[in-house]
């Protein structure tokens, strides 16, 4: 038991890294998936694919579905993927108390689908939740596939859901298992929490647990918490548990970035973040190189992207020393001016490189008043509409959900990661249904856009394949 409990009013500890559902924080999504994944367990929508970061939560989802899926649906949990093929389907058995042909999996397969229709026809349901099914061998996941295809005339028999990291991803992505790819309907990722998200998940913590006073962290407190954790839910966990015991210990009430600095310290997981580029420029100065030493740091970013001009901010203005005095010299008669010369004739503007079709389709897909999806929508014409079509851009993702509120609440995010002025939207009109196409940045080269994908950050590496896209394809698929 925390000794802190007391001291902080509270009744049970309130950050345990062991999945405890009463402390499910349904922010940053996770109470919208849920309820995704309810719905598509009930309505037949084939196999779902959670994914996530280790700490990102997953098992707690899975857990939480367990006891909000209604009686009439029978769930058989898998904590250990790693089964054989003919394993798991002996597995499956035991959960639904059935006895199946040990010898001929075909046979088994056969009696396990007679089961399930008789189950079916008595109004139940049955549900596999698969954990860790990163670590389950090919070989499984093709028994996955052929357990996905039992059903009646008319209805699946069974729905699966697998939970696992991002390496599951990679696993799928095989030519060997495209069909199994190919019947997963809906793909679902745990993504860390931002830092707003973080301070509104330490208080229902906290008051889950009983907490009844004013906020203990301080919005400094969080930011380290944030920073720290990388918006890792079991990290956030460990750091705010060893934050809460450190203030214990000094019989104070609030918890300071002192108290997270010395959990960090007790964390093997703590990483050592970038420093201000304050920082840099005053060491260089002190060597009598700041401008150089901070070009050079600046151009070695991880976001620092040889842009185009597309959309780069502007320019600092630069520093202009007083000229040094001259020595005075005797007057000189002044020589007549020359003529003036006739004003360079201004240089044409380019063409539009969008034709008026493409500018209509552009404009047919409406922000629905949300701020950023709009300014980013108005800066994506503007660049579609003068950039060269050997230029590049980083496709990170295509979605087909196209609600201006879910766009603008993952561009809300993504500022606190990349620059937003180096974000596109793009909407893809195709027999009258939109696409949004994200794309980071603008390049003069393939190359140059393949070396910034590799400056992502960390988080967008795992999340995203950022494929390099030429803004004349981009202007074909309008």
């Amino acid at each position: 038991m925390a000794l802190y409990l007391e001291h902080f009013g509270l009744s049970e500890p309130p950050f345990r890294i062991t999945p405890h559902t009463d402390f499910f924080f349904e922010g940053a999504d996770r109470g919208a998936t849920l309820e995704a994944l309810i719905y598509a367990v009930l309505h037949d929508e084939g196999i779902v694919k959670v994914s996530g970061e280790v700490g990102s939560g997953k098992t707690m989802l899975c857990r939480v579905l367990m006891e909000r899926l209604p009686q009439h649906v029978a769930t058989i949990y898998l904590a250990t993927p790693s089964l054989a093929r003919d394993e798991i389907l002996h597995a499956i058995a035991d959960d639904l108390e059935l006895r199946v042909s040990p010898d001929r999996r075909s046979v088994a397969l056969r009696e396990l689908q007679e089961h399930l229709i008789a189950l079916y026809g008595a109004g139940r349901r049955v549900v596999i939740l698969i954990d860790e099914a990163h670590v389950m061998p090919e070989d499984t996941l093709e028994q996955v596939r052929l357990l996905s295809n039992l059903e009646s005339n008319r209805h699946k028999l069974l729905q699966i859901v697998l939970f696992g990291q991002p390496e599951l991803d990679e696993t799928l992505a095989k030519a060997a298992l495209r069909q199994l790819r190919d019947r997963i309907t809906h793909a679902f990722r745990m993504r860390p929490l931002v830092v707003t998200e973080v301070a509104k998940y330490l208080s229902f913590r906290m008051r889950a647990a009983g907490y009844r006073g004013p906020e203990v962290f301080t919005p400094r407190a969080v930011r380290l918490v944030s920073r720290a954790s990388g918006g890792l839910t079991r990290r956030i966990n460990i750091l705010a548990d060893k934050a809460l015991l450190s203030a214990y210990t000094e019989n104070t009430h609030a918890i300071t970035d002192r108290h997270v600095r010395a959990a960090i310290a007790d964390s093997e997981f703590a990483v050592t973040r970038r420093p201000r580029l304050a920082l840099y420029v005053a060491a260089a100065a002190a060597a009598g190189v700041a401008i150089g030493a901070a070009a050079q740091w600046i151009a070695t970013l991880p976001l620092a992207s040889k842009s185009i001009g597309i959309a780069a901010p502007p320019a600092a203005a630069p520093v202009v020393q007083a000229p040094a005095p001259v020595p005075a010299v005797p007057a000189v008669e002044k020589e007549p001016e020359p003529a003036a010369q006739p004003a360079p004739a201004p240089e044409p503007e380019p063409e539009p490189q969008l034709t008026a079709e493409q500018s209509r389709r552009l404009a047919g897909y409406s922000g629905g008043g949300q701020r950023l999806l709009g300014e980013r929508l108005t800066a994506t014409r503007e660049m579609l509409g003068r950039a060269d079509d050997g230029h590049y851009g980083l496709e990170l993702f295509v979605t087909e959900n196209t609600d201006p509120a879910r766009m603008e609440r993952f561009l809300l995010r993504a500022r606190e990661l990349v620059p937003l002025e180096e974000l596109y939207v793009v909407p893809v009109s195709a027999g009258g249904q939109y696409r949004l196409w994200v794309i980071f940045g603008g390049f003069r080269s393939r190359d140059e856009a393949l070396a910034a994908g590799r400056r992502l950050p960390p988080r967008y590496q795992e999340a995203f394949r950022a494929v390099p896209r030429s803004f004349g394809e981009l202007r074909r698929q309008l």
